[in-house]
C-alpha cells in the first residue's frame, strides 16, 4: 500500500463537492448514530490523518446495504474497520463482511473496535492484497466495496463486476477525488491516480449491465447496481 496523505489534503486547484455547511447540517441529522466506538474511530482518523469514509457515508453505506437485504459483503481495503462497522450492522447476525487490508495493525485495531461494538463475529478480516484475497474467496456478493489505492480502481472494478449478484451493488469511495476529476489542472497525491479514477468512473457508467450514480457527499461515492436478468 502506498503511504499517502488524505485526498482532502490542501490543494488550491481542487473543488469541495458539497458545501461544508451543508455537510455539517447533514451530520447533525445523523447525531442519533453516535456511538462510543465510532467516536473513538473518528478521533483516531483525525489524529493520524487516516482516510475513513466518516459518518455521513457510513450511514449511507448501511442504508444501501439494508435496501437490498445484503448478507454477503466484500471490502477491498478496510483500514481499521470503519466502513465494516456500518456494513456489519446492516448484514445482521447471519451476515458476513469479508475485510481485506495490507496492514496487520489495522486488523488488530478493527478487532478491538468491532468487538467493543458487538460486531466482530460478523467480520472475517484478512491481511494481504485485496485482489489476492478476493480471488481466493468463492461465490457471489451482494456488495463489493472498493477503497484501495486509487491507481488500482480500474482493475478492482474489472475483477469485482463479475462477482456481484443481479440486483447487487458495487460501491467505491473517493470517485470525485476532491474535485480533481473535474478540473484541468491539479496536483495529484500519487502520479496517475486521478487518471485511474476517471477511467474507473467512465467504465462503470459505460457498462450496459449496471445502473450507476455518484453521491457527491464527502469525496464522492459511486453506487452501481447490477441489472436483473
Amino acid at each position: 500500500m502506498v503511504d499517502i496523505k488524505p485526498p482532502t489534503s490542501e490543494n488550491p486547484s481542487v473543488i469541495v463537492p458539497v458545501n461544508p455547511a451543508i455537510e455539517a447540517y447533514m451530520r447533525d441529522l445523523v447525531e442519533k448514530t453516535d456511538h462510543p466506538v465510532l467516536l473513538e474511530m473518528e478521533e483516531l482518523a483525525v489524529q493520524k490523518s487516516f482516510p475513513i469514509v466518516n459518518r455521513l457515508i457510513g450511514v449511507f453505506l448501511e442504508t444501501q446495504a439494508k435496501m437490498i437485504g445484503a448478507k454477503h459483503v466484500f471490502e477491498f481495503g478496510s483500514g481499521y474497520g470503519y466502513s465494516a462497522y456500518w456494513f456489519a450492522r446492516a448484514v445482521g447476525a447471519d451476515g458476513r463482511v469479508i475485510c481485506s487490508d495490507g496492514n496487520g495493525e489495522n486488523k488488530d485495531r478493527a478487532e478491538r473496535f468491532l468487538t467493543s461494538a458487538g460486531l466482530w463475529d460478523r467480520v472475517a478480516f484478512n491481511v494481504g492484497m485485496a485482489g489476492d484475497i478476493f480471488a481466493r474467496t468463492d461465490g457471489l456478493f451482494d456488495i463489493c466495496y472498493n477503497d484501495v489505492d486509487k491507481g488500482e480502481y480500474p482493475d478492482i472494478w474489472k475483477m469485482a463486476r463479475e462477482r456481484i449478484r443481479p440486483g447487487g451493488l458495487y460501491i467505491a469511495d473517493n470517485v470525485l477525488w476532491h474535485g480533481r476529476v473535474a478540473v484541468e489542472h491539479y496536483t495529484d497525491i500519487v502520479l496517475g491516480w486521478t487518471e485511474a479514477i476517471v477511467a474507473h468512473n467512465q467504465m462503470i457508467f459505460n457498462d450496459p449491465d449496471f445502473d450507476a450514480f455518484i453521491n457527491p457527499t464527502r469525496d464522492g461515492v459511486i453506487v452501481a447496481r447490477r441489472k436483473d436478468g
